[in-house]
This record gives C-alpha cells, sequence and structure tokens, in this order.
C-alpha cells in the first residue's frame, strides 16, 4: 500500500466560540479532529511547522483557516505538515 497524500484547507473559526485563552489549543483539536474524520485514521500526528503556525500569534489569536498537507502512512497514521 503506496502513502496517500492530500491537501486540505481547514477552517479554523470554531475556535473562536471558546474562551479567548484557550482558543489555539481549541484549534489544535479542530485540526486534529478534521483530519480522524476524513482520513479515517485516530492516530493522527501535528508536524512541527503546523504547530508553529498556530501557535504564531499566541494562545488568542489562532488563524482563521490553515493550509495542511496531510500523508497517511504505511502504517495507517496520519501526518499532518504545513503545506506550501
Amino acid at each position: 500500500m503506496a502513502e496517500e497524500e492530500r491537501i486540505y484547507v481547514i477552517p479554523l473559526a470554531g475556535a473562536k466560540s471558546v474562551q479567548r485563552y484557550r482558543r489555539t489549543n481549541r484549534a489544535v483539536k479542530i485540526v486534529r479532529e478534521f483530519l480522524v474524520k476524513h482520513m479515517k485514521s485516530e492516530d493522527v500526528k501535528i508536524d512541527k511547522s503546523l504547530n508553529e503556525k498556530l501557535w504564531k500569534r499566541g494562545t488568542r489569536k489562532p488563524p482563521t483557516k490553515v493550509r495542511v498537507k496531510a500523508v497517511r502512512q504505511d502504517d495507517g497514521s496520519v501526518v499532518a505538515s504545513l503545506a506550501e
């Protein structure tokens, strides 16, 4: 089985519905839940570049959307990185 690669634009507007100091934590959770649903894998790892993009403006102001490259590995895990 070959690696499967997809690019998604994940909306993070749902992170605005929680308290300010939890917004980026919620954005990370939204990314993880989106990839579990769309890539059909429970094992989702977020790459350092994507994590830094989410946390760049601190815990109160995450981006409104993020472009993600998701790669399903041969063992079934998914690695999410920032799509350049």
